[in-house]
């Protein structure tokens, strides 16, 4: 095939794929309007605010007093990498109704409440990996139902704070 056939053929083949390219954009809003909609819901259902990657840096750089918690499992995630200066705390995804030690390490709800203090208005932060991991949410309403009242979600957790290109730290 000539160059001068191949133009029009290319050129007719996209503008025929180009409602293909069209529905995937709308798939995709259609999955991020989904996956929005149920960050707020969890957000609401748990009684926490929201922080991103830049607003946790910022307290953090002018040295706002808080407890970080990273959510996720000690030896496969936190070990490796977490935000400076967080404590660890495992949380499952699934949200929890009324405590199940296996699913925090052993940990008891004492032990959790230990952790955070005996301040109700301390801020406390709590992550996990990435937004649609929920370990975080799960924490951030046991928190509120421990009564805790100034509590906030880093929904983007490491993957957003990688994202940003703000450092991490490790267990030596």
């Amino acid at each position: 095939m000539k160059i001068r056939q191949l133009v029009p053929a290319l050129l007719y083949g996209l503008l025929l794929a180009g409602p293909v390219f069209a529905d995937a954009r709308f798939e995709a809003e259609t999955t991020r309007e989904a996956e929005a909609v149920k960050l707020a819901r969890d957000t609401q259902a748990g009684g926490y605010e929201l922080l991103t990657a830049a607003e946790l840096k910022k307290m953090i750089e002018e040295g706002k007093p808080m407890l970080l918690i990273d959510t996720m499992p000690y030896d496969a995630s936190y070990r490796k990498e977490h935000i400076p200066g967080a404590q660890q705390f495992l949380f499952p995804v699934p949200r929890m109704s009324t405590w199940d030690t296996r699913e925090t390490d052993g940990r008891t709800e004492a032990d959790f409440a230990a952790l955070l203090g005996a301040d109700k208005a301390r801020t406390l932060v709590f992550y996990c990996g990435f937004v649609k991991c929920t370990r975080s949410d799960n924490a951030a309403a046991w928190a509120r139902k421990l009564g805790y009242t100034q509590v906030y979600r880093f929904p983007g957790g490491l993957f957003s704070w990688k994202g940003a290109g703000f450092p991490l730290e490790a267990v030596q």
